[in-house]
């Protein structure tokens, strides 16, 4: 899952932002440092609080432009927002889908929405049976995007 950051120059430094989540930007000093803050910024920004009333938005396909650039989630933190996101569509409680799974309890689930679980191959399975529109390769990092850069 990648998101898109417009790149802007200011004075001796930089600044990002991104398209598609209100309210997510970052700067630095250089380039190499923007690079790194874009990703940590990201990250932070879709690791909502629980309470967050935060509206979720997946990033559009094939934007492009100048001084656009993609900036990869942690396949963690992706799950979590598309999980979010397909449970919010269908107007379901964490509840319902934590019954939905056959989980154990509610606070399970909620792990699984945080971005802080590390799902095992069996609970991805489930979760893509109850939402088959759940893309799993957008949620898996390329090649390239497997680890920050630094």
């Amino acid at each position: 899952m990648k998101y898109h950051f417009k790149i802007h120059k200011e004075g001796s430094g930089y600044c990002a932002e991104s398209v598609e989540l209100c309210g997510c930007r970052t700067e630095a000093d250089s380039m190499e440092e923007l690079k790194v803050n874009m990703h940590e910024a990201l990250n932070l920004y879709l690791e909502e609080p629980d309470d967050s009333r935060m509206e979720i938005v997946l990033p559009q396909n094939g934007l492009k432009g100048r001084n656009i650039v993609e900036v990869a989630v942690e396949p963690n933190i992706a799950f979590a927002v598309y999980l979010k996101y397909l449970r919010k569509q269908r107007r379901l409680t964490q509840k319902q889908v934590a019954e939905k799974l056959n989980l154990k309890n509610l606070y399970s689930y909620q792990r699984l929405e945080s971005g802080k679980a590390n799902p095992t191959l069996e609970t991805i399975v489930m979760v893509h049976s109850l939402f088959p529109e759940m893309d799993l390769g957008a949620i898996l990092p390329d090649n390239e995007d497997a680890a920050p850069v630094h």
